[in-house]
């Protein structure tokens, strides 16, 4: 990443306010903090604009009104059954009326149903059925050749046997003496393993975040000391 001077001075200063929280909270903290905030949110509402609101509202309301910086709408003939959405969107806005508020939860109710009912499907697919059909696996795994995939089978009996413990650990109708317990035990283990491994990934990614910080202040202590 190639920044000007000027540019790497404002992210090593930013950077050394974000930092100095570590030592105690201070004004330097909080006028970072707020101005990253703030940055955010101005950049995400102007993307809402222009990747939501132009596209999928007012150019299919009046495709005309676009068509000199959205050449795609200018041969689209306008559909005015977009205005029952753009209505909808309105009442969302009574919310920061002092009366009237009543309004936006008939259009929040809508929308938090719609989307109950469409992700429900979503996710029933993508991580109920899906989930199901990765552990319908055999054990055994032959090779083309002839003889057992080694590697391919434990990584099947594995898997099967750690989904299936994890099962017998979330099942509290019995309880977990004998059998049952010694399989709830491994099911333990299977799942203190998958949150560790889950938590690494997220302590890692924040190391490359930091990493990323630590790059950009040596670059500037270089430009103005001469040194790294």
């Amino acid at each position: 990443m190639n920044l000007s001077p000027l540019e790497l001075t404002l992210n090593g200063i930013l950077t050394l306010m974000i930092l100095s929280f570590l030592y105690k909270d201070n004004p330097f903290y909080k006028f970072a903090e707020h101005l990253f905030v703030g940055v955010s949110a101005a950049y995400w509402m102007v993307q809402g604009v222009w990747q939501t609101l132009m596209p999928n509202l007012i150019a299919r309301i009046t495709p005309g009104l676009v068509s000199s910086f959205m050449p795609e709408a200018a041969d689209r003939a306008p559909e005015y059954h977009f205005i029952i959405p753009a209505l909808f969107g309105l009442l969302l806005l009574t919310r920061l009326l002092p009366k009237g508020n009543w309004l936006s939860r008939w259009a929040l109710a809508f929308v938090v149903g719609y989307a109950a009912g469409t992700n429900f499907v979503r996710y029933l697919q993508s991580d109920f059925v899906a989930q199901i059909q990765s552990t319908m696996l055999p054990l055994l795994v032959l090779r083309d050749s002839g003889g057992i995939d080694i590697g391919q089978s434990f990584s099947h009996i594995v898997l099967i046997v750690g989904v299936f413990s994890g099962l017998v650990y979330f099942f509290f109708s019995k309880e977990h003496k004998g059998v049952t317990g010694s399989i709830s035990r491994v099911g333990i283990w299977i799942l203190m393993i998958t949150f560790g491994a889950s938590f690494g990934y997220t302590v890692m990614a924040r190391i490359s975040l930091l990493l990323g910080r630590m790059q950009v202040l040596m670059r500037w202590i270089e430009q103005i000391f001469g040194i790294f």
